[in-house]
């Protein structure tokens, strides 16, 4: 047994999101393996999920004292520079997509172009975020994603009749193609395909969003009940743009059994090397994206095979698989210093 490690991630806020979410979750299963983990955070408790971590809450992380600390993460591009300041070589970069290549964040493209260059190691959640992020530097460890084991199922469900299709993320359309989605969903509808269409999102809907075309929309939902809510669901529609350096919740609705419609992007085709565990289009384009969500639609035989498939592609993000990949980074970087 390893003697425990001490390992300190910074967040800027704690906010529902994916960045938030990955940490959380490799935490708990870092600290299931006796490791001790830490949060360090400008944010408020957080209430939409639980924690086995310790949480020190501070109006400035230079308030921080990592002098007891194996390793401090820098999780969004914010957080870097300041763990770097405050544990010069036992900093360490988790990088969950380029937050550069985001148009919201054009005007300081540099400044976080100069954040990855920091001399710091980076661990990936993805193959697909590998090429991208050594630009910056050769130090990159790709230890894959965390699906937690709720969202698992072991038998594919039975259909619901209408279907229910599902569409999940913040109604930002240059980062997350929502509107392709909502696109999709129309032009199958004027085919005549009969289904439910559900919606859920981190906040509540924009005015642009055209909710008389939803039969549920959900807000900020816990991972529980988004849990419970994706094992509701048939069908998702992931319409992310290139941009999306995972999409956890196309994975997660593999793990939960649902046959999914793919933009075509690297994160999505880096899920295994035989895309045969989706239909993709091509992003940008809700009328290939109605055109696959259709083929879907019309065919059990391929829904039934592309849950079953899907699921099998999922098991790479089981706790254990990237609880070994992390703890090996944080141990063989520990025993080389030593």
């Amino acid at each position: 047994m390893p003697e425990p490690l001490t390992i300190t991630y910074l967040l800027e806020d704690t906010e529902q999101s994916g960045g938030v979410r990955v940490p959380l979750a490799q935490a708990d299963a870092l600290i299931a393996r006796g490791h001790r983990v830490r949060f360090v955070t400008k944010g408020l408790p957080v209430t939409w999920r639980s924690s086995r971590a310790e949480w020190i809450y501070v109006d400035e992380f230079r308030q921080y004292d990592a002098s007891e600390d194996d390793f401090l993460i820098g999780t969004f591009w914010t957080t870097v520079p300041q763990a770097h300041r405050l544990a010069g070589n036992r900093a360490v970069h988790l990088c969950q997509g380029y937050e550069g290549a985001f148009s919201a964040y054009e005007s300081i493209a540099a400044e976080i172009e100069a954040t990855y260059r920091l001399p710091i190691p980076k661990i990936v959640v993805s193959p697909s975020i590998e090429p991208i992020v050594r630009r910056f530097g050769d130090d990159v460890t790709v230890v894959g994603q965390v699906v937690e084991d709720e969202f698992f199922r072991p038998i594919v469900p039975r259909e619901n009749d209408p279907l229910r299709v599902l569409l999940c993320g913040q109604s930002q359309a240059d980062l997350r193609g929502i509107d392709e989605g909502y696109g999709a969903v129309a032009h199958a509808r004027w085919f005549h395909q009969k289904f439910d269409f559900v919606r859920v999102s981190p906040w509540a809907p924009s005015k642009e969003e055209p909710l008389d075309t939803v039969q549920e929309f959900h807000v900020a939902l816990t991972t529980a009940e988004m849990t419970r809510l994706m094992h509701s669901c048939d069908v998702l529609i992931a319409a992310n743009y290139a941009e999306e350096g995972f999409g956890l919740p196309a994975a997660e609705a593999l793990a939960s059994g649902l046959a999914c419609v793919f933009t075509a992007i690297p994160s999505y085709l880096s899920f295994d090397a035989a895309h045969d565990y989706a239909l993709f289009a091509p992003e940008r384009n809700a009328v290939e994206l109605g055109e696959r969500l259709i083929e879907l639609l019309e065919s059990a035989e391929l829904r039934v095979r592309l849950r079953t498939r899907g699921r099998e592609v999922a098991e790479q993000w089981r706790v254990e698989h990237v609880a070994d990949r992390l703890e090996r980074f944080f141990l063989e970087r520990r025993d080389g210093r030593t």
